[in-house]
């Protein structure tokens, strides 16, 4: 047997070079099979190529495997974030935060990004906007009131 597909993959996600090692990952897999490890690793892979949807198509076969999976939520979370899916990826980093015990800042800095978000989302709603009405005078006692739909 040869050099861990996984470990390749890591080394070369840590260099930058995202193609080369989601290669390595899907040598991994066709050597030690799918399990979380290999389905996390390809979602993360796919994640920095940009391909989302393969990517938490991945993470979620992940977490069916395991759930408690702490990297596979937190990263689910971060391409739901990139999804525009905010409360969903809240949900999943509360449950990653939990997992880990808010052990490691990276997911605790997702979940405080995440609820600001929210909290934006919640106030800068655009306010549906009110009519202008004028109330103007027409002869003695008389008013009309005039609106600008």
């Amino acid at each position: 047997m040869g050099v861990d597909g996984l470990l390749v993959g890591h080394r070369l996600m840590e260099a930058g070079e995202y193609e080369l090692a989601l290669k390595a990952y899907l040598r991994a897999a066709s050597e030690q099979g799918i399990n979380v490890d290999v389905l996390s690793a390809l979602g993360s892979a796919n994640l920095r190529l940009g391909r989302l949807g393969q990517s938490e198509k991945l993470f979620r076969r992940a977490l069916e495997a395991d759930p408690s999976f702490v990297p596979a939520l937190n990263n689910l979370g971060v391409v739901l974030m990139e999804e525009q899916k905010i409360p969903e990826a809240r949900v999943i980093f509360q449950q990653a935060f939990a997992l880990d015990s808010g052990q490691t800042d990276s997911i605790r800095e997702n979940l405080r990004l995440a609820i600001a978000r929210l909290a934006v989302d919640v106030y800068d709603q655009p306010q549906e906007e009110k009519p202008v009405m004028n109330l103007v005078r027409r002869g003695h006692g008389s008013y009309v009131l005039l609106s600008q739909l």
